[in-house]
């Protein structure tokens, strides 16, 4: 009950001010009185509440935070729904969809062949699909687990970088290795390597390939031409499936170049068997300042957007934050 409680009845006030409701907390049990409809919301939420005081790993502000959100903007999700564990980290962490679009992710790898999602950094994208791949791999339901990005900065022409091939592309792909490591023991992952069940590898390395019974994920796809895309999309063979993620706000492409990923998603649109997953500042699961910083960036670009449609109208400057100059 203290989870739910907080401090000195903390997340009692809060939930009281957010939905315009008084609660009374009486040993364990809670009286709550308001209108029907947000008496019914606030026990929806702390029925969920209680269902994550029991998992150690949400007990933290950031889940809270979210679950009210949820909780203000659409019913909550069920008891089962919190409690689906997905994967399991080498240091006992369990990873479940902490968001509304985090479960409607998971439940779209689950049900489709191919998956495109988009949406800012740092709301689990790449790590969940991960987790799906590595519980896939685990669960004997793919034979291969095979983790991609264009290697763009370097614009997927490595022969002028000092190094071998592993050391040239190394840096490219370490987000990758950084999430497979949380999951995986390193002697477990470095025999699936050795197997070939566990390829990490730059996207032009997929060129002219099949990939039967693999569960192949796709990452930073905002940064793939149409072309690479569609060989991409073209390599997927028997018992495969398919997750591509990117930022369509971070496109690093130079010229004239589209993104592959924007243009999947218009010509893709209506076709049977894939999903599509669009995430936003809500999903953010890092630190706390994180969504607010994706907020402000998203405000600025929109303001900075719309001056630039109107002629005249200069682009704003960031604000300089408030305090003393000092000489």
């Amino acid at each position: 009950m203290m989870f739910v409680t907080g401090t000195n009845e903390a997340n009692i006030d809060r939930i009281e001010r957010e939905f315009d409701v008084k609660i009374v907390s009486r040993g364990a049990e809670l009286r709550i009185s308001g209108e029907p409809a947000a008496v019914a919301r606030v026990g929806d939420l702390v029925g969920a509440m209680r269902t994550l005081s029991g998992r150690d790993d949400n007990l933290r502000k950031p889940a809270l935070d979210r679950l009210i959100d949820e909780a203000k903007d659409a019913p909550v999700a069920p008891p089962e729904q919190m409690r689906d564990v997905i994967a399991t980290t080498v240091r006992g962490k369990r990873i479940s969809p902490q968001s509304p679009n985090q479960r409607r992710y998971i439940e779209a790898i689950r049900q489709h062949d191919l998956v495109l999602a988009t949406g800012p950094a740092g709301t689990g994208k790449s790590y969940l699909a991960v987790a799906m791949g590595v519980a896939a791999l685990r669960d004997r339901k793919v034979s291969r687990l095979l983790l991609t990005r264009p290697a763009v900065e370097a614009g997927e022409r490595l022969g002028f970088l000092p190094g071998d091939l592993t050391e040239k592309i190394d840096p490219y792909l370490r987000p990758l290795y950084d999430a497979l490591y949380e999951l995986m023991p390193p002697e477990r992952f470095a025999r699936a390597q050795e197997r070939g069940e566990i390829e990490v590898a730059p996207l032009a390395f997929m060129r002219g390939r099949t990939l039967n019974e693999a569960f192949i994920i796709l990452d930073e796809a905002q940064n793939t031409t149409p072309q690479q895309m569609k060989m991409f999309l073209t390599r997927l063979g028997y018992g495969s499936q398919a997750v591509v993620n990117g930022d369509i706000t971070q496109i690093d492409l130079t010229g004239n170049d589209r993104s592959g990923l924007v243009l999947a998603r218009q010509i893709l649109s209506g076709v049977p068997g894939i999903g599509f997953v669009d995430f936003d500042e809500r999903d953010v699961v890092r630190h706390e300042l994180v969504a607010r910083i994706v907020r402000a960036y998203d405000k600025w670009e929109s303001v900075r957007a719309d001056g630039a449609s109107r002629p005249g109208t200069p682009a704003p400057a960031p604000e300089s934050p408030p305090g003393r100059v000092l000489s």
